[in-house]
């Protein structure tokens, strides 16, 4: 664990975020170990623990998902394996033959994907690979979970016998049923079971007349259920054999049992594996809730937070349906320490919190919602004093306890150390607290700590702005309705609107001007200019929103029109494939009406049926390259674009009137292609492409393979020449 308190952890509400990675979990023991994450060590492992949740999210929005890993704890078996002799239970086997399955699924899977999950599939490679455990149990449970006859000779011959007894039994007693019925010793029920066995009903008046065990009677003594003296040797011998069988089963069980104990450690490697897939497979699912994702990770101690949001103030307000303000803030060596200031209730503690929290959940391998374009560092330290820290049990003040708190940062600061403070120095008197703030504050300066603090003290503003490597820092607070905007703004203290909130409230203006004059006259004028720079600001916001949305408005009207555009291109393809497939079918009809033709000539009707099925075959052998639902579609989508074609022909013909005189300009000042048979070549207005066969007076003789057709070369653009 990296050397990150469990305070600090409690004052950053970590353990509410655990708590909903857990959630998140599928087996009891993935819930249970996610309540235990905690910060890394070293970057390394960091690193790759990160690497391993964004794979396992990438996996999420794949068609290569991986598989489940879902299993029933193994815990209570392992415990009988480390026993000598003792023998697992049918369901124990079944468990632990699922969980290997599970494993060696796995392994299968990211050996297979190893180039999209590398980190997964080096952790998966980490165990050893063990088909022959599901192997063994297989061969002696089958799937309904019970021993099969095939375990053993033995229990193959008792089982057998069993089946060979309980046969007579039926016939026996089917027997004595048939002959008491006919003497109507029997009840109307005829028989029943009776300790598992089955046994005549008898009417009680009778009971002397029928050989048997008696079994019992019914609550009205009408009845007396009688096992036939017939059926009691073969019961006797039943019995024997099922004391055999559970013998012989438990002998099996013992005997696999002893088989699978030398690997009681790997199987709890298997579960350690499984139950850590679980854990990854929830950070996942909790990062795709809050809109996470892995950030650039950098060695330079440059943190860059940018549009991040507190991960549990954005799953309440998502539930809630209400907006979350995110933040961006940057620490980085030219800037290690932000003096935040600002009004109370305008969210200096949220972000104090947020860069906290994200930092823990960071270096505890989870994913955290911030911009894509965001940077991270890591620090082996991150030290907080957040909230109210009264100790009620050590009877200390809560002055008394930040002091402690103080001393230990003092002790623990070094330059790679992250330190936030919520409203540093209050708890005495504002002078000499502040004095004592300040004192510390250059400390952690010196030292070359990183940190973020809240503060209403002048005098630490003051230092913040002196500091080469330190800033200030405000929550922008609108002075005019005097309500919180929820932005961080760097470069600049904020106010804290002491007299402004008061008189909002309804505080007499006579005495808050009486207040004023209590207090050093250059204090409220420091406080006042504050004031006036924060409503300037506030006013350079505003003006810039309004200018980004017009910015927005004009880009959405940009990409309504690319649409608008690409919609006009696809209906020109649409438009022009219906021609091409008129002028297919014109071909088509011209073939039939010279066959018809040449029939009207010559009256053959065998010439003419040949050159008909010859068409035909033509025809159908395009169709069969297309799926009768693909045939289907196409018809849909030609009868939609013919519906288009009769409503916007018009224009269209006007434009093609506008584009073929253009055309003919071009044509007149572009120089024609000079044309050879065996060049391949397209009509100008078409897509099918075709070779020449021939060439006689500017005709040419084009070959598409399925058809030939005659058109002059005036027509024709060049596609590629004869090699």
């Amino acid at each position: 664990m990296a050397n990150i308190h469990s305070k600090t952890l409690q004052d950053l509400e970590f353990p509410s975020v655990l708590q909903q990675v857990s959630a998140r979990c599928h087996t009891e023991l993935g819930k249970e170990a996610a309540l235990h994450i905690a910060p890394f060590i070293t970057e390394e492992v960091i690193k790759i623990e990160l690497g391993k949740t964004a794979e396992y999210l990438s996996s999420m929005v794949s068609e290569n998902r991986i598989p489940n890993h879902g299993f029933d704890s193994i815990n209570a078996d392992l415990k009988l394996l480390k026993i000598e002799n003792t023998t697992l239970e049918l369901q124990g086997f079944k468990r632990i033959a699922s969980i290997c399955l599970t494993v060696v699924q796995h392994q299968k899977f990211f050996k297979k994907f190893k180039n999209y999950y590398p980190l997964l599939n080096d952790y998966a490679l980490k165990l050893e690979s063990n088909t022959e455990i599901p192997g063994l149990i297989n061969n002696v449970i089958d799937r309904f979970g019970e021993v099969k006859d095939s375990a053993s000779d033995q229990l193959f011959s008792i089982r057998r016998q069993i089946n060979a007894v309980r046969g007579k039994i039926s016939q026996s007693f089917g027997s004595a049923l048939n002959t008491y019925q006919a003497s109507d010793y029997l009840d109307e029920i005829r028989e029943s079971v009776v300790e598992n066995r089955r046994v005549l009903a008898v009417k009680a008046m009778y009971r002397k007349k029928i050989k048997g065990a008696v079994m019992g009677t019914s609550k009205t003594g009408s009845i007396v259920y009688i096992e036939p003296e017939a059926v009691l040797k073969y019961s006797r011998e039943l019995n024997n054999l099922e004391f055999e069988e559970k013998e012989e089963v438990q002998r099996i069980l013992k005997q696999l049992t002893a088989q699978i104990r030398p690997f009681r450690a790997l199987l709890s490697d298997y579960q350690n594996f499984l139950t850590q897939i679980d854990v990854i497979a929830a950070k996942a699912r909790y990062a795709e809730d809050i809109n996470a994702l892995l950030p650039k990770i950098n060695s330079t101690n440059k943190l860059f937070l940018r549009e991040a949001y507190h991960p549990l103030l954005f799953l309440n307000n998502k539930r809630k349906g209400e907006n979350t303000y995110p933040q961006t803030i940057e620490l980085h060596q030219e800037n290690r320490i932000i003096v935040i200031s600002g009004p109370n209730a305008g969210g200096k503690s949220i972000t104090l919190k947020t860069i906290g929290l994200l930092q823990v959940m960071l270096q505890s391998g989870m994913l955290i919602p911030v911009h894509e374009r965001s940077e991270v560092c890591f620090f082996k330290k991150i030290l907080t004093d957040i909230g109210d820290n009264q100790s009620i049990e050590n009877h200390l003040s809560t002055y008394s306890y930040r002091l402690k708190n103080m001393n230990q940062f003092l002790k623990r600061c070094d330059n790679n150390t992250l330190f936030l403070i919520d409203e540093f120095g209050t708890g005495s008197d504002p002078e000499l607290g502040g004095a004592l703030a300040e004192a510390f504050l250059e400390v952690f300066y010196e030292r070359g700590s990183y940190g973020v603090i809240t503060t209403h003290y002048a005098n630490l503003k003051a230092l913040a702005n002196e500091l080469p490597h330190a800033t200030n820092a405000n929550m922008l607070f609108d002075g005019r309705t005097l309500e919180p905007t929820f932005q961080l703004i760097l470069g600049q203290a904020g106010s804290s609107f002491t007299f402004e909130v008061a008189q909002k409230n309804g505080i007499p203006y006579s005495l808050i001007n009486k207040a004023k004059k209590k207090i050093e006259r250059g204090k409220v004028r420091f406080d006042a200019t504050i004031a006036k720079l924060q409503k300037e600001r506030n006013k350079m916001a505003q003006t810039g929103s309004r200018l980004k949305e017009e910015e927005d408005k004009a880009r959405e009207e940009n990409q309504r029109l690319e649409k608008l555009n690409a919609k006009i291109k696809s209906k020109l393809e649409n438009y022009q494939e219906l021609y091409d497939h008129d002028q297919r079918m014109i071909q088509l009809g011209n073939k039939v009406n010279v066959a018809a033709d040449k029939y009207f000539q010559d009256n053959k009707k065998r010439s003419l049926v040949s050159e008909l099925l010859r068409i035909v075959e033509t025809e159908n052998s395009k169709r069969k390259k297309k799926s009768a639902h693909q045939a289907k579609l196409e018809r849909t989508k030609k009868a939609k674009v013919a519906q288009e074609v009769q409503k916007e022909v018009k224009v269209i013909r006007e434009k093609k009137k506008v584009e073929k005189k253009k055309a003919i300009i071009k044509e007149k000042n572009k120089p024609r292609p000079v044309f050879k048979v065996g060049d391949r070549v397209r009509m100008q207005d078409g897509k099918a492409v075709g070779s020449i066969d021939s060439l006689e007076k500017g005709k040419a003789i084009v070959n598409y393979g399925i058809f030939t057709t005659n058109v002059s070369v005036d027509q024709l653009e060049m596609v590629e020449k004869k090699k």
